[in-house]
């Protein structure tokens, strides 16, 4: 008999043979026809344009009416919005919403105490500790590494609403 014949007679002869035979036609098929990969085509991430908040203007994204979520913290606003459960109306830090929150996260304290009018001046921090000050930067740190950088904290004053320029 020959080599062929062979084959034949005992995958005839047993069950199992015929399932090891399905089992490596559609191995064999799929090496040599392979599935084409969809790939999505490249997008572009979202471009945020620093701009300039005022204390007043940044009032206004405290989160109220499906309004974006925002906070200063040491000159610099984050866009807070993805975490409405600690920033949101209703949350433990509500009151920093659209507010310069840099003394409360200095001191450790959330009370509304902390934070200063937004008609006057932006608060200086003058008064902080190297404790306090370092508190701060550590806070500051938190937020740029989780939270998009959406513009700085500008005096009452100002009259420019122009993006902020930077060099890179």
């Amino acid at each position: 008999m020959s080599f062929a014949s062979d084959v034949v007679s005992s995958l005839i002869s047993n069950p199992l043979n015929w399932a090891l035979a399905a089992v490596l036609a559609v191995t064999l098929h799929s090496a040599l026809f392979p599935d084409k990969i969809q790939v999505a085509p490249p997008q572009h991430p979202n471009v945020i344009e620093l701009r300039r908040f005022t204390p007043k203007t940044l009032a206004q994204y405290d989160g109220r009416d499906g309004r974006p979520i925002y906070m200063g913290v040491n000159g610099k606003v984050y866009d807070v919005s993805r975490s409405p459960g600690f920033y949101g109306p209703g949350s433990a830090y509500e009151n920093f919403s659209g507010r310069d929150a840099s003394r409360g996260l200095a001191k450790h304290s959330f009370d509304a105490s902390m934070l200063v009018d937004i008609n006057g001046p932006i608060d200086t921090l003058a008064d902080l500790t190297g404790e306090e000050r370092q508190a701060l930067a550590e806070w500051a740190d938190f937020f740029a590494g989780k939270y998009d950088h959406v513009g700085m904290l500008v005096e009452n004053t100002s009259t420019s609403s122009s993006p902020v320029k930077t060099r890179f």
